[in-house]
């Protein structure tokens, strides 16, 4: 199984972008399917639940088998219908769980997730593994299906969404240039930049020049540039810390809703916002491990904090920090879980605070693009760049291999029938031949 799915070119679907034939180099007592589609706006898991169920069901056991796994269980939140009858459906009579989680922001991260179907801890500096799991995005557990039949990852299912006249969830060929998906979805409303992947962790592009879709993909949001979510995504390393000496009143309400802080991980983002601030590290108390099991979900960053600061990013920067010193975390779960259940948040309320509720619409599935031309990068996965093993004048077809890993990495395909046109230390470009 390991061979089919390295040969396919499987990786994490769900934004990880590790290597799926190296996850599964394990043993472990639970198998968890990822459907939850952590961050709000996206409906990519859910049309490849509702249309490949039993896939996804038949490929469960067969990983779960792998593993020697006791339970594999799929996680989807209750609300979506269609895809909780078509697991249920499909899973009918067969060895796999259904887990059904509240609409909660951020039920999909992984190890919120585990703590959820298991009632396990992921300490601070460890994997899935330390408390035996391993964890894969229904996206994923989809291809590995696919690469058992001896088809490799060629595509990806994107949702086209935010402010655009006609949400809809596409499969495109990797290397589709992003600037040509908004029109299909009538175009953005306004003067708008896009968000590559959820509105919350996705990243801010003004241009989508240059941008390609790649096997961890999941999103493109028109956000108007008004929008006040924008204003909490950017921002100046040195104004935020003047901004956090003058405002920041420690009320600690980023560090009480932390969900990782809720675990038992002694995630504190108030006492960084006050080192920070205050330019001594001291004041953290060595309370530094914990800042490992930052996930950067943002919910101090978009939710928790009154005065608009952004805890989640001081957090990333004092992490930094800690690499380039060398420093290394230590495995422990601080104390045991307090509150948890009482510090979910309601994605409903995440949405309306950050003004998003009008963006929440159906994205229904419109078909796959077509496209002449594709831009594949070579590093699309955890690890260095692939090496091509096409060159310019290359005819190839959907599905050859064109880029081979060097070391950790995962195998690349065309994703179109063309000709080789460019190959670069960043891409490869297929053009098809009319």
């Amino acid at each position: 199984m390991l061979d089919k799915i390295f040969e396919a070119g499987v990786v994490g679907a769900g934004g990880a972008g590790f290597p799926t034939h190296v996850k599964y180099k394990a043993r472990a007592e639970v198998f968890i399917v990822n459907a939850i589609e952590c961050e709000p706006l996206l409906r990519t898991d859910r049309h490849i639940v509702e249309a490949f169920a039993p896939e996804i069901v038949a490929a469960s056991l067969r990983i779960k088998a792998h593993l020697g796994a006791d339970r594999a269980v799929i996680a989807v939140k209750e609300h979506n219908a269609g895809m909780v009858d078509a697991l249920r459906k499909a899973a009918e009579g067969k060895a796999v769980e259904l887990y059904l989680s509240p609409s909660v922001y951020p039920a999909g991260d992984e190890q919120n997730l585990i703590h959820c179907v298991t009632g396990r801890v992921v300490p601070t500096g460890g994997l899935p593994l330390d408390v035996g799991c391993v964890v894969s995005n229904a996206a994923t557990v989809y291809q590995v299906y696919e690469a058992l039949q001896g088809r490799p990852v060629t595509d990806k299912v994107i949702t086209i969404g935010g402010a655009v006249r006609n949400p809809i969830t596409v499969q495109a060929p990797i290397g589709t240039p992003l600037a040509d998906l908004p029109a299909l979805a009538g175009g953005p409303v306004g003067d708008c930049v896009y968000i590559i992947g959820g509105p919350l962790m996705g990243r801010v592009a003004e241009s989508l020049e240059g941008e390609s879709v790649t096997k961890t993909t999941g999103g493109l949001l028109a956000i108007p540039r008004e929008a006040a979510l924008l204003g909490r995504k950017d921002g100046d390393l040195q104004r935020e810390v003047r901004m956090a000496r003058a405002v920041c009143c420690q009320c600690s309400m980023c560090t009480q809703m932390c969900p990782r802080n809720a675990m038992g991980l002694n995630v504190q983002p108030h006492k960084i916002m006050r080192a920070l601030a205050a330019g001594n590290c001291g004041l953290i108390g060595g309370e530094t491990n914990g800042v490992w099991s930052c996930c950067d979900c943002g919910i101090c960053t978009y939710y928790a904090c009154n005065f608009g600061l952004h805890p989640s990013k001081m957090m990333q920067v004092y992490k930094d920090r800690m690499r380039k010193e060398g420093a290394r975390p230590v495995k422990e779960v601080r104390y045991e879980p307090q509150g948890f259940e009482t510090k979910r948040l309601p994605t409903g309320r995440l949405l309306s605070r950050l003004d998003l509720e009008k963006y929440d619409a159906d994205a229904p599935f419109a078909g796959t693009v077509e496209t002449p031309v594709v831009r594949i990068p070579l590093k699309m996965h955890t690890g260095g760049p692939d090496r091509p093993v096409v060159t310019a004048g290359t005819a190839v077809q959907k599905g050859q291999l064109i880029a081979e890993p060097e070391g950790l990495g995962a195998r690349i395909h065309a994703s179109i029938a063309g000709t080789v046109t460019q190959v670069t230390g960043q891409y490869i470009e297929i053009r098809m031949v009319t």
